[in-house]
Parts: structure tokens; C-alpha cells; sequence
């Protein structure tokens, strides 16, 4: 700050007194724009209304407890006044930080709904607050997947721990992949057929183009990063019934083409991935329920729990769950899970598949068979108590 500012302020504090200084100085930094000693010019007046030390703190800790309430409403009001400027300034970084201080992440989402990053702008600080930080984790996504492509999209997706965002917003991001890869296989199939046989292929779908001809995946050739592919066609196992999943299939259905080099081994039941991925999504899009249960049957029948143990079968009891079967599910658990005690499983136990089924006479036939005597006596118990409705 220029110094005859020094000047203005001591002429104002001595011919109109503490508050028209505080005043003053707030309205250069205003001007000056100097919006991070705008908030402890602010404190300050506040202090001075209060009539405690003026010294710019952000605590209320040296205050008279009678005044930390007001003291504290003087914090929300200044940082909702400078937050406020720096989104005018189109500064969404700086304004979140005040805006998180409050727990109010409305205002900064509003302005992230409506933002486009400048081409040569460095998009990272956008992200992290609205993906990893969870403002607006769909525009994030966008962000990733348009400013730095899909493969930094799927490692950001698969490679994050518990993500600040439901299933809701996983869903989003797992569907943008799905589309995105899928109109990049399209588009470079549409390609390569019009360059070999010299006029524009008529197929729209995936599995249109590639049905008799061979001989795009001659000589071990793919038209696309297999490990995206993979990663994008494992992730659309999460999904709900929806359109996507039917271009995941579409997926599948190209990977079952690949040269056996590129169509990635995986522990059962997924070791033919594209196969046998194919065959979970078709239940969940119901186009072959029947088949693909039976799919998942024969896995978990065939597999040798002392050499690959039980996942086959915890994926089909959750494969069960996702169709609203319980029973079905809990018929497969004591099938296969029995042995398995109380050890972790990726699907439900069989105590709670009980519990959910209200089968109380299973949970005491297989605590008999396990030796496992308070489940024994809450299956004996259940079994004669009437349900709670």
C-alpha cells in the first residue's frame, strides 16, 4: 500500500476517531483488491464494535466469553464477504478456502456449475476441490476425463480410497468412462473398416462392425489401450441397470476378439474377463438372466475353495442380492460358505443373509455344523419369536 495511505489513516483516526480508520482502511483494500487483509481489516472492525483489543486475530480465544457468539458471527460475515469477492474475481480457489471455513460449499459449487478453465489455466487446483474435496464431484470428473484424457480419469477413479461422494456420483463417473471408450472404439472401428474396404461402414454399434470381419484383429491387432478397455468394462460391474451397460457388452463383446495375448487373466470367476464379464452384465441388464446365473453356478460349483477359495461364490450371493433374491442367495452361501466361519467376505454372511431372510432354523443348522454356540442359540430363539413387523 502506497504510503500517504499511512498518512489517511492516522488523519482519520484523529479527526473522526477508531471506527472511520477501520473504515478507511477497509475501503483501499476493497479497491486495492487486497482481499486477504480485507478479512483481518474486517475482524479488526469487528473487535473495535466489541471493544476488546483491535488486534486482527481469527480466534476468540483472548475475548471475554460474553462476546464469543458475536465474535464469532463477525468471523462468518467476513469471510462470507471475502469469499463472495473472490468468486466475482472468478478466483474459486481463494474463495473456497473461506467458504470451507464456514462449511459452506453451496456458494463455490454454484460458481464451479457454471466455470470453464481457460485453455492454458492449470486445472488442478479446480479438481481437487471439486473431486477430490467432493464440491462437485461430476464437474471434476469432467474436468479429468476432458482435460487430461482417460487414462488419468481411470486411474483417478480406481486409484482413490473412500471417495467423499455416493454411489450416485461413482455411478456418473463410471458411466462417462463407459461412453467415452465406447465412442472411441466406434469411431476408430467406423475408421479402419472405411479405410480397408474403401466406403463408409453402415453398422452403429460395436458388435455390428466387427461381425464377419475378422480381419480387423488379425495379426494380434486392437484399436484401443487394452488396459482401458479393461479397466472400464471391470468397473461397469458397479453400475445399475442403464443404458451404459449395454455398451459395456458392446465392450465385451470386442474384447472376446482380441488375440488371446491381450484378454487379461483374472482370478475366477473372472478369468475369461470379457467372457465372463459379459455374462454378469447380462443379468443386470436382464437381457440373460438365466444364463448368466447359470454361469456364475458352474463357477462356484466347479471352484476348489482349498485352491481358489470362496470368491466365485460371494460373487454370485452378491450378484443374488443385486436381483432381490435373498433366499437364493442364502441357499448359495450354505452351499459354499458353511466352512468359512466368521472370516471376511466381500459378500454378506450367512448370519446376516439369515438375518435379511428371516431363516432363523439355517442360522441354527449351520452354527450346529460350524460349533458355533451363540449363533446356535439366537437361531433356536429366532426361530420361535414372531417377526417385527
Amino acid at each position: 500500500m502506497a504510503a500517504p495511505s499511512f498518512v489517511a489513516f492516522e488523519q482519520a483516526l484523529a479527526e473522526h476517531g477508531p471506527a472511520a480508520a477501520i473504515d478507511r482502511l477497509c475501503t483501499e483494500l476493497r479497491a486495492n483488491k487486497d482481499y486477504a487483509n480485507l478479512f483481518y481489516a474486517l475482524l479488526m472492525k469487528k473487535r473495535h464494535e466489541l471493544g476488546v483489543s483491535p488486534v486482527a486475530t481469527g480466534s476468540n480465544q483472548d475475548l471475554p466469553a460474553e462476546v464469543h457468539q458475536q465474535f464469532e458471527d463477525g468471523i462468518r460475515a467476513a469471510a462470507t464477504t471475502v469469499g463472495n469477492l473472490y468468486l466475482e474475481e472468478g478466483n474459486i480457489p481463494q474463495a473456497w478456502g473461506y467458504f470451507r471455513m464456514l462449511g459452506d460449499a453451496g456458494p463455490v459449487r454454484q460458481a464451479l456449475e457454471g466455470y470453464q478453465p481457460k485453455e492454458d489455466e492449470d486445472a488442478h487446483p479446480l479438481v481437487d476441490i471439486a473431486f477430490h474435496q467432493g464440491v462437485h464431484p461430476r464437474k471434476g470428473f469432467d474436468w479429468i476425463l476432458d482435460r487430461y484424457g482417460i487414462c488419468s480419469a481411470i486411474t483417478t477413479l480406481g486409484g482413490v480410497g473412500e471417495l467423499p461422494f455416493g454411489q450416485d456420483v461413482k455411478e456418473y463417473c463410471i458411466k462417462k468412462l463407459v461412453r467415452n471408450l465406447h465412442a472411441e472404439l466406434l469411431d476408430r472401428l467406423k475408421s479402419e473398416v472405411a479405410h480397408q474396404q474403401g466406403f463408409a461402414a453402415t453398422g452403429n454399434s460395436i458388435p455390428e462392425l466387427i461381425t464377419g470381419r475378422d480381419w480387423l484383429f488379425a495379426d494380434d491387432c486392437y484399436h484401443i489401450d487394452i488396459s482401458h478397455l479393461n479397466s472400464v468394462v471391470q468397473m461397469s460391474s458397479q453400475l445399475s441397470n442403464c443404458e451404459e451397460l449395454k455398451l459395456a457388452r458392446e465392450l465385451c463383446a470386442y474384447g472376446k476378439k482380441l488375440s488371446p495375448r491381450f484378454r487379461f487373466s483374472s482370478d475366477p470367476p473372472f478369468e475369461d474377463q470379457y467372457v465372463d464379464y459379459d455374462a454378469y452384465l447380462s443379468v443386470l441388464t436382464g437381457e440373460d438372466v438365466p444364463g448368466g446365473l447359470a454361469h456364475f453356478h458352474k463357477k462356484a460349483d466347479e471352484a476348489d475353495p482349498e485352491n481358489i477359495g470362496t470368491f466365485p461364490a460371494e460373487v454370485l450371493v452378491n450378484l443374488l442380492l443385486r436381483l432381490e433374491r435373498p433366499r437364493e442367495a442364502l441357499a448359495v452361501a450354505r452351499k459354499h460358505l458353511t466352512r468359512v466361519g466368521e472370516q471376511r467376505l466381500s459378500c454378506p454372511s450367512i448370519v446376516d443373509l439369515c438375518r435379511q431372510t428371516g431363516d432363523y432354523q439355517s442360522l441354527a443348522e449351520v452354527a450346529r455344523e460350524q460349533g458355533n454356540a451363540v449363533n446356535f442359540v439366537a437361531g433356536i430363539i429366532g426361530g420361535k419369536q414372531k417377526p417385527v413387523l
